[in-house]
């Protein structure tokens, strides 16, 4: 954190040599390899008609030559919702930012959405995230000085901040208010980067078969802070869990479809406070542990199975296993990874599974 500090402060070449010296504690402090080490993820590679994300039959039958593109997404309960392009995304993240709100990482791979958004600010436990994806595109809308820094400078990342990009790559909505109103788009982002041809690797496990001592599941709900109590009901007739807040169904503004994922993560994670406050009057950015291991689920199917989550480094796949230690995986499917703090996970009622 020290560091951090110094990054902040720092001017002219002592500033670009803080830059070098962050990044380097920064990944280095959550167990990461150093910069130079650009190996991929350690899992087996996927058939190429295979969405290497979702484990489905790709569009065509080809996966598209392209990397993962992440996109930060708001989530505030008011101005945020309903968000766009949330059913396209392969993977969802929800992580905890101040005040225990959410907010989404999105990551596309095989299929494309003409509006996505609002965009919102850069996070510490993006780039954490997100060094399991390869050499990923993260599109966000700025972020305090540390972060964007940080980012700007990871040589696996391809960083684009809407705040600064070319007028073509981002939009203005008139039926929103700031800041929950500047959207982009899955192609204009990718036109960026035409060179990158590369997709990414499997950053899960997935198998059709139900995972041993999966138990019946019709529901999740997860009070993570007040306007965000999510429920996740499972839609048999669909064969997909249904999202919603406080009992109203949650719609992909793009498509007016209900938000719906075939698999649900919950991934109880540990965290600590950054030294600097997203906003005025707030805590230090939420730094989120997504490497180690901890306590979990997976829902899959109408049924649920605690887990226990395991990462050993930031460019390492995370698996799950059951009480017995066996391997839990997938169902081939969307996937949305619900990050849940140690202290909500804690509290009585805040996490509820109905059989």
């Amino acid at each position: 954190m020290y560091l951090r500090r110094r990054l902040a402060v720092g001017g002219g070449l002592l500033g670009v040599v803080v830059v070098v010296i962050a990044i380097v504690a920064a990944l280095g402090s959550s167990g990461a390899r150093p910069r130079h080490d650009r190996s991929r993820p350690q899992a087996a590679s996927l058939a190429s008609h295979l969405c290497p994300l979702t484990d489905l039959p790709a569009p065509g039958g080809h996966v598209p030559d392209r990397p993962a593109l992440a996109i930060k997404i708001g989530n505030e309960p008011e101005g945020a919702r309903p968000q766009s392009g949330l059913n396209e995304a392969d993977i969802v993240y929800d992580t905890p930012a101040e005040g225990f709100i959410m907010r989404y990482v999105a990551v596309y791979q095989c299929h494309e959405a003409s509006s996505v958004g609002p965009t919102r600010s850069v996070r510490w436990v993006d780039w954490h995230i997100l060094q399991a994806f390869g050499e990923p595109i993260l599109a966000f809308a700025g972020g305090i000085n540390p972060d964007v820094s940080v980012v700007d400078h990871l040589g696996w990342l391809k960083p684009v901040n809407l705040l600064t990009a070319p007028p073509d790559v981002w939009t203005r909505i008139t039926t929103r208010q700031p800041p929950d109103n500047l959207y982009t788009s899955t192609a204009a982002l990718w036109k960026l980067y035409p060179d990158d041809r590369t997709p990414p690797p499997p950053v899960f496990q997935y198998s059709s078969a139900p995972p041993p001592g999966a138990r019946p599941a019709a529901s999740l709900a997860i009070d993570f802070s007040p306007g965000t109590d999510v429920v996740w009901k499972w839609d048999a007739a669909a064969h997909d869990w249904l999202h919603t807040y406080s009992g109203v169904t949650d719609v992909d503004a793009l498509t007016s479809q209900p938000v719906t994922t075939t698999n649900i993560v919950v991934q109880v994670v540990h965290y600590s406070y950054g030294p600097y406050p997203e906003s005025p009057g707030s805590t230090g950015d939420v730094e989120s542990q997504t490497v180690g291991s901890g306590s979990g689920y997976v829902l899959r199917g109408g049924e649920e199975v605690p887990v226990t989550w395991h990462r050993p480094s930031l460019n390492s796949l995370t698996t799950f296993t059951n009480a017995a230690g066996k391997p839990v995986k997938l169902a081939p499917g969307r996937t949305w990874v619900e990050i849940v703090l140690d202290t909500i996970a804690s509290t009585p009622g805040a996490v509820r599974i109905t059989p």
